[in-house]
């Protein structure tokens, strides 16, 4: 099987995950079924389904979680030696040379991806514009808007 990459920080919190629901949810869930049983007949019993249903959605969930990170390298960018060039976990701040508009991104894995946090997977195509480059360098990335020039102004390991 294919490894896919992920920030420590990535796993970390999916882990956090998993053992919230093993630990928290799963035991809180099995007791709602537990009380809803000895309300008695379980096919009209909407406390039993909603608890059933809830089972479900936890169990898998933790299942997609194992998944997840048993398919994982995990790459900590804060070991790596800072030598400027993008890679993998980086954050790197850019200006966009038409608005002068400044934008954040960290470079992910794809199931870690998330906009609203300006966490872009490596497979996106303004990360894979910005793999090898350094500060001052120029890209151009292709939008479903049209082209737009970034200059990288910042590259972090954090």
């Amino acid at each position: 099987m294919q490894k896919h990459p992920m920030t420590k920080q990535g796993a970390d919190a999916l882990q956090a995950e998993l053992t919230r629901l093993k630990k928290e949810e799963r035991p809180n869930v099995i007791e709602a079924i537990a009380t809803a049983r000895e309300h008695g007949d379980l096919k009209e019993n909407a406390e039993y389904h909603a608890a059933r249903e809830m089972q479900g959605l936890i169990e898998g969930r933790i299942k997609q979680i194992e998944s997840v990170l048993s398919l994982a390298q995990i790459i900590d960018v804060t070991t790596l030696s800072p030598n400027g060039k993008i890679v993998f976990g980086t954050t790197v701040t850019l200006v966009n040379i038409d608005t002068d508009e400044e934008v954040t991104y960290k470079i992910v894995g794809h199931d870690e991806a998330d906009v609203k946090e300006n966490k872009i997977s490596v497979n996106s195509p303004i990360a894979r514009a910005l793999i090898g480059k350094q500060e001052e360098d120029e890209i151009i990335v292709e939008a479903p808007s049209g082209k737009i020039e970034y200059e990288i102004i910042r590259v972090e390991y954090l």
